[in-house]
């Protein structure tokens, strides 16, 4: 009887199984993972923003990047669509299908291998990658990498789209010469050619809307990945008149001046050494701006005010989706990686090769007064272009730094290098990397989904901005650059670049302007580094073009 009283006693001591559950620690949760927002600007210069040494304003960029971290060395290839195939699959230009743009091919590069002219099937997409680690994916922009029903984004992961396929439209959604150049821009939703588009089109504000909408739409559950890809401030050169009127007379003393003021305010920001000095222009009829007769003056200076309001723009179309992500409780789980696609364009546009520009600029009406208008088609010319990439040397078309070093900047507060700028060397191949694997997922190696695929070969950021590494990339790393047979290898601080006229060494740590070359006194180095160059062009399935570059 005893025996069984005590044994009654302790039973009603012992918490009871409910109580003990109550009392256990309950498991973490696992950690929510980021949403991604990748935002390209097309054709921005690298001194454009004011975070980077810019006048124009940008405040919601602006903000970004210094709450962020402002990447100084992040490079992407010489021009558009070669750059975004390298984005979206980590790999080279030349193993993604645009060694060259599909609009530029050489005689002896059509139906060659990486020479497609839009995405082959050995390629995975970033889309891809997020939309298998359970991302919802959605894209609205310009899409660049092929025209084909089966090159639609929407066949490579985005479950949103709404694109523009060519490099380049009409801002305002009609272009004056469509009756001489019919089928020009081909816009898409979801992979459903739009016959026409709304009254009030203007592209920056159209593709944040989309975006916007998208986002709206997404399965709150799942993280998202973004992808806005404006096509501001590319040429022709386009804006509201409420914003170009924000401009006016800004430009007029030159891009000279522009150049040193910018270049002043860089050195004063971090962002440039002190004492390192610009490349110094290059400009195809040898006139600085006091040479330009007073009417070419006041047309020059109203090309750059057309073109700060598209930067302008663009950066308030930025705001409203950020406002969105605030006000939805997104914005402080989300990557924002921001990059220009290359560097400033420096086009003449009445004296370029491209095909049907003689046609464009026949229908458009360029009167100073119009200037800025849907009416109008330019570009802003290779002096404006110099002063934005600054101290680097040419700009987009061009693999010297003006033409791949690029404005970037990484910004999510879970990093632990944020709020400063890195000069560690980057290229745009990182991206898939660094996002894959911040995801939780994989990224290494040649096979995908049962399928054969082109092995990634950028980098992961990921050990960098948690402070785990001092260094992206090795200084003994090679990477390669080539388009329209201008070519490049870099190797730590130091370069080799052949535009044409045989290649030159450069110490970019020393002289990122390139204005010293180092050939003669490095001879060793030289020929170690062109060593390399051919053997990343035998690895890339690089073909030399057969005839002249045309572009820009």
């Amino acid at each position: 009887m005893r025996l069984r009283l005590a044994a009654l006693l302790l039973l009603l001591l012992l918490p009871s199984p409910a109580v003990v559950a109550q009392n256990q620690p309950h498991p973490a949760p696992p950690p929510k993972r980021p949403n991604i927002l990748i935002i390209v600007a097309d054709d921005l210069g690298y001194s454009d923003l004011g975070a980077f040494g810019g006048e124009i304003h940008t405040p919601n960029l602006d903000a970004l990047a210094e709450h962020g971290l402002r990447l100084t060395g992040f490079h992407a290839a010489p021009t558009c669509s070669p750059t975004r195939s390298m984005l979206l699959s980590g790999t080279d230009n030349h193993l993604a299908g645009l060694g060259n743009m599909a609009e530029l091919l050489a005689p002896n590069q059509i139906g060659k291998p990486g020479y497609q002219g839009y995405l082959p099937d050995d390629v995975v997409t970033l889309a891809e990658r997020l939309r298998d680690l359970g991302y919802a994916t959605a894209m609205s922009g310009k899409w660049h990498l092929g025209t084909r029903p089966q090159d639609d984004p929407t066949k490579h992961g985005f479950d949103q789209a709404f694109t523009l396929l060519q490099g380049g439209a009409n801002h305002f959604g009609v272009d004056a010469s469509a009756t001489l150049l019919p089928g020009q821009a081909t816009y898409r939703e979801n992979g459903v050619t739009l016959p026409s588009l709304p009254k009030d089109f203007y592209s920056s504000d159209a593709y944040a809307a989309k975006l916007i909408g998208f986002l709206g739409k997404t399965d709150p559950a799942k993280p998202f990945f973004a992808y806005l890809t404006f096509t501001a401030p590319h040429w022709p050169l386009q804006a509201p008149a409420e914003d170009i009127a924000k401009y006016r007379g800004r430009y007029d003393a030159g891009f000279e001046v522009l150049q040193a003021a910018r270049l002043k305010r860089q050195q004063a920001l971090g962002l440039v050494p002190a004492g390192v000095k610009p490349h110094p222009f290059v400009l195809p009829d040898g006139r600085d701006w006091a040479h330009l007769s007073p009417t070419e003056k006041r047309e020059q200076a109203r090309l750059m005010e057309v073109y700060a309001a598209m930067v302008d723009r663009l950066d308030q179309n930025v705001g409203k989706v950020i406002a969105h992500l605030k006000a939805t409780g997104q914005y402080d789980n989300t990557i924002i990686l921001f990059l220009a696609d290359n560097g400033a364009e420096g086009i003449d546009l009445a004296t370029t090769k491209l095909p049907t520009m003689a046609a464009r600029l026949k229908a458009a009406d360029n009167r100073l007064d119009n200037l800025g208008a849907a009416t109008s088609y330019t570009a802003y010319g290779p002096g404006w272009a110099q002063a934005a990439t600054t101290p680097s040397f040419l700009y987009k078309g061009f693999t010297s730094e003006g033409g791949t070093r690029v404005a970037a900047f990484l910004s999510y507060p879970g990093w632990k290098r944020q709020g400063g700028i890195s000069h560690a060397y980057g290229t745009v191949m990182d991206v898939v990397p660094t996002l894959v694997e911040a995801a939780g997922g994989h990224w290494r190696g040649s096979s995908y989904g049962g399928r054969t695929v082109q092995p990634v070969r950028g980098s992961s950021w990921l050990p960098y901005l948690r402070g785990q590494s001092k260094a992206v990339h090795g200084p003994k790393e090679i990477v390669g650059t080539e388009l329209f047979g201008r070519r490049a290898i870099r190797q730590g601080d130091w370069k080799i670049v052949d535009l044409g006229d045989g290649w030159k060494l450069y110490n970019l740590a020393e002289d990122p302007g390139e204005t010293r070359d180092r050939a003669a006194d490095q001879p060793a180095r030289l020929k170690t580094l062109v060593a390399a160059w051919d053997a990343y062009a035998k690895g890339a399935g690089v073909v030399m073009p057969s005839t002249p570059a045309t572009f820009p």
